[in-house]
């Protein structure tokens, strides 16, 4: 990835680009335009909250504080592999909504499925925050609207959030840089 952004064209003199104009991009970008683009929103949000002295609440949660109950519907948009065993264990029935066929299928307590419909019956969701980026998130959000909780959660939630409220999300968990030098 990083060698195709190094070596797509308009990509290479982003420095000083004017960051609102990229983030702009987002609504009609493809490919690595679109997470530029984003990543460029992301940026933006971070500048705002820093100047409003804003800072986010810190979680340890990595699954959106969802506390998964025996026997509670509980779905995953995204197949964050990590992440099954807090699920599991709580004795919660997960169904996992998944783009890649080749993972679609039952495994040892729970289900992958390439049908978000399936998500209509659980109460609590956890998401990749990658649906901000492939072009999927109302299509997937539309079959959640039975979800108590939602949470969007990954390194791409970093942006502000009162569109994803007003869409359903009830938790975004992104990634907080505190030193840049060292991150990068």
């Amino acid at each position: 990835t990083l060698e195709r952004l190094r070596a797509a064209t308009g990509h290479g003199h982003l420095a000083g680009t004017d960051a609102l104009a990229l983030a702009r991009r987002y609504v009609t970008g493809q490919g690595i335009d679109k997470t530029l683009s984003f990543a460029a929103a992301n940026a933006l949000t971070r500048c705002l909250y820093d100047r409003a002295g804003y800072r986010p609440p810190a979680s340890a949660d990595s699954i959106g504080e969802l506390d998964p109950q025996p026997d509670e519907a509980i779905g995953m948009i995204g197949y964050f592999k990590p992440l099954l065993g807090r699920v599991l264990a709580s004795g919660g029935r997960l169904t996992i909504v998944e783009l890649k066929a080749h993972l679609a299928g039952e495994r040892d307590g729970y289900r992958v499925t390439l049908d978000p419909a399936e998500l209509a019956t659980c109460g609590k969701v956890l998401s990749t925050s990658t649906i901000l980026l492939n072009d999927t998130l109302d299509a997937v959000l539309a079959h959640c609207r039975q979800a108590r909780r939602l949470a969007l959660v990954g390194p791409t939630a970093g942006c502000l959030p009162d569109a994803l409220f007003a869409r359903g999300v009830t938790f975004l968990g992104g990634t907080w840089v505190t030193d840049g030098p060292a991150f990068i």
